[in-house]
């Protein structure tokens, strides 16, 4: 099936007028591109962003626009928003798109990524046609949450293989997709919690766990702030932990330093990942300030982890 994308350019004040104005003509997929709610956005979610893609914001630099798309035989639809265009004075921009299977071809954005000595990333339509040998973490990307590509989420698995052994426990804090606690079980641990402050996140990590054969007890996903449950707190520090992981942002490690010496003991391995270049200093003073040494940092692009000891 042909496709046609249809372009129309707007100024930001007027961008959910045309909008609106389309859905009432009965043109209601439409995909709206505007730099001033893309800035909205990241000022209303600024705690959990510390890197902006520059490319991605200067591609919206100074944008507004409305896209949509039809079917190239759909001559009606078609000449009905041609005559909306003139009607408001607003150009179009109609291109033809190549044919192809739009509800198969997303799935071409996961290969298998190979992550340290011997771990993959498998989208799980690949599962059962991998043909190598390492160990397989199993997900469904399209769930989102984390799907293994990002160098913090890769360097927390390299960093695992060296400290999850036969039979260790694990803790999962801002667990995702639950990715590093299925990574965790795939490298032998005995238990894996993993935690999120987002209740989504708890179904969709259940969901990929089972994609791995993975499951209660061995397996257990929670919704809840550790830094604002005081039960919820107390519950995960009162096992014994061999290896922590907090793969977040710089501040929000930097928010729960001071309560993570409460989920170490003496020989548990702290993993803290998801924190840019210029930020390391300010997390590493965090740990240390609570009485976490850090005792090795890894790099990967613009990202560093850090392995630490209580």
């Amino acid at each position: 099936m042909a496709w046609l994308e249809i372009t129309i350019d707007t100024a930001a004040r007027d961008v959910e007028a045309v909008a609106q104005a389309l859905t009432a003509r009965g043109f209601s997929d439409l995909v709206i591109e505007d730099q001033q709610e893309f800035e909205d956005f990241l000022e209303e979610n600024r705690a959990y962003w510390d890197y902006i893609d520059e490319n991605l914001q200067q591609q919206l630099q100074g944008l507004s626009r409305i896209k949509l798309y039809l079917e190239d035989t759909d001559e009606a639809s078609l000449a009905r928003l041609k005559r909306f265009g003139e009607e408001s004075a607003l150009s179009l921009n109609i291109s033809p798109l190549a044919e192809t299977n739009w509800e198969e071809s997303w799935k071409d954005s996961y290969p298998p990524q190979e992550v340290g000595r011997d771990l993959v990333v498998l989208p799980c339509w690949l599962a059962g046609e991998y043909e190598g040998s390492r160990k397989q973490v199993i997900l469904d990307p399209g769930l989102t949450f984390g799907t293994g590509a990002h160098p913090s989420t890769q360097m927390v698995m390299e960093a695992m293989e060296e400290a999850v052994s036969p039979g260790a426990r694990c803790l999962d804090l801002g667990s995702g997709s639950g990715i590093l606690s299925i990574t965790a079980l795939r490298l032998g641990a005995g238990k894996a919690v993993g935690i999120d402050i987002d209740p989504k996140a708890e179904d969709i990590a259940r969901e990929n766990a089972a994609y791995n054969g993975f499951a209660s007890p061995a397996f257990t996903a929670l919704t809840g702030n550790v830094t604002e449950d005081r039960a919820l707190m107390e519950q995960l520090a009162g096992e014994a932990w061999d290896v922590v992981l907090v793969n977040i942002v710089a501040d929000v490690i930097i928010g729960l330093a001071p309560i993570l010496p409460a989920f170490l003991g003496e020989h548990t391995t702290l993993i803290c990942s998801g924190i840019l270049d210029t930020r390391l200093e300010d997390v590493t003073a965090a740990l240390t300030a609570a009485g976490i040494t850090v005792v090795s940092t890894h790099a990967k692009e613009d990202w560093r982890c850090v392995t630490c000891h209580k």
